[in-house]
């Protein structure tokens, strides 16, 4: 009885050491496991902040201007008389024309921030050369040819001569004057022409330029085709009436180009600028203004560019400069003016813009990479590549200055 009792004790002795050390060793099983589980997401932590950071810094100012000034010069050295024309796709046309006066809005906004004298000759020199006369003279309707109205605007409130906005003044006043409000069938008209009559406005302080460039716009995002342009649903808008649906991207999305976008979205702000805080219609460019940020924001690629197509990433997909530009002027904008915000938007251009400067600026002759071609949707101006030169240089270079001046601008 005494041995069977003493066996149990021995047995009850052996399992609670038994016991002890299976206790001893998964606690110290799980402490393994806790401790690699606190590394992992200690590692997961200082990661995601370190992209977060990496994300939301802008490069130094100083590294801003020199890639813009980098892009400029080479634009300068290869043309360096700004009144030859262009011999391009067989048939010649002047500096005057709209690729050339979207280079020259660039060209203007750098100065505003880096005043040099060679900046001034060199849009002084292009509008001498044009008589500072919209393409086409005063009576032209098209879009395209008074662009270079924005520039000889901006000139005249530099010197104060007024034979630089004359011409301009008697091309829009005939505009204005006329009841049609249709000019604008295609979104790139937007960009093109209406700043002209947001400047005149401002300069004049005539409520007659405000109120037609609101007919106009209105007409394009409203009526135009049957509908308008311009789809609130999805905050982006379609090129022309060509590109209304039914017309379909092959992936079966609406087609939304990229930089016809950008020609908006730049148009809206650059308007903006001009018009008093009390203009009728301020908010409701505003309004649009922030439904297409939203609606950018979320076709960004990963890689900090747009597409050409922004709803269908595998239709001529891949980096894309003049589109990204656009977008990257307009959001940088809005975080500087307080309508969008910093926290949300900061990131998205900061990638952008970082991407820009590191793979699309040539470093040895500041020749800007990735950008399409003139056309009107994501098949024209193909190929798009680091080293593929479009049609037209001018206007992508411009968008990259507009771009790069507001990222300046930003804290």
């Amino acid at each position: 009885m005494l041995y069977n009792m003493f066996s149990k004790i021995h047995f009850i002795h052996r399992m609670d050491s038994l016991s002890l050390l299976t206790i001893l060793i998964i606690s110290q099983f799980s402490k393994m496991i806790y401790m690699k589980r606190c590394l992992f997401l200690f590692i997961l932590f200082i990661t995601t902040s370190f992209k977060l950071v990496q994300a939301q810094e802008l490069p130094d100012r100083k590294e801003t201007m020199a890639a813009i000034v980098k892009v400029n010069d080479y634009f300068m050295a290869k043309w360096p008389d700004p009144g030859l024309a262009t011999f391009v796709r067989n048939k010649v046309r002047p500096s005057s024309l709209w690729t050339r006066a979207v280079y020259y809005e660039g060209l203007m906004a750098l100065y505003t921030i880096l005043p040099q004298d060679r900046y001034f000759k060199y849009m002084y020199d292009w509008g001498e050369a044009h008589k500072w006369t919209p393409r086409g003279g005063n009576t032209t309707r098209d879009a395209d040819n008074y662009c270079c109205s924005q520039t000889y605007i901006d000139m005249y409130r530099i010197t104060h001569e007024w034979r630089m906005i004359q011409n301009a003044k008697v091309n829009a006043d005939m505009i204005v004057n006329t009841p049609q409000n249709g000019d604008w069938w295609w979104i790139d008209a937007i960009q093109m022409g209406m700043p002209v009559f947001a400047k005149l406005g401002n300069i004049t302080g005539e409520q007659k330029y405000f109120d037609k460039m609101w007919n106009m716009y209105k007409h394009t995002r409203d009526i135009e085709g049957g509908k308008g342009m311009y789809n609130p649903k999805d905050g982006l808008w379609w090129r022309d009436k060509d590109f209304d649906p039914p017309y379909k991207e092959p992936n079966g999305e609406d087609c939304y180009w990229s930089r016809g976008n950008g020609w908006v979205y730049a148009a809206l702000i650059r308007v903006l600028e001009e018009i008093p805080a009390d203009e009728t219609h301020r908010q409701d460019y505003i309004n649009d203004f922030i439904a297409m940020s939203e609606a950018l924001k979320k076709c960004q690629r990963e890689d900090g560019y747009w597409n050409v197509s922004l709803h269908d990433e595998n239709h001529f997909g891949g980096m894309e400069t003049s589109g990204t530009s656009l977008f990257v002027y307009g959001m940088a904008w809005g975080i500087r003016k307080g309508i969008l915000d910093k926290k949300t938007y900061l990131p998205v251009v900061s990638k952008a813009w970082n991407a820009m400067i590191k793979e699309a600026v040539h470093p040895d002759n500041g020749c800007l990479g990735f950008v399409q071609g003139t056309g009107k949707e994501p098949k024209d101006g193909q190929p798009v590549g680091y080293n593929n030169t479009p049609d037209f240089e001018d206007y992508g270079i411009g968008c990259f200055i507009l771009a790069g001046t507001e990222v300046y601008k930003l804290d």
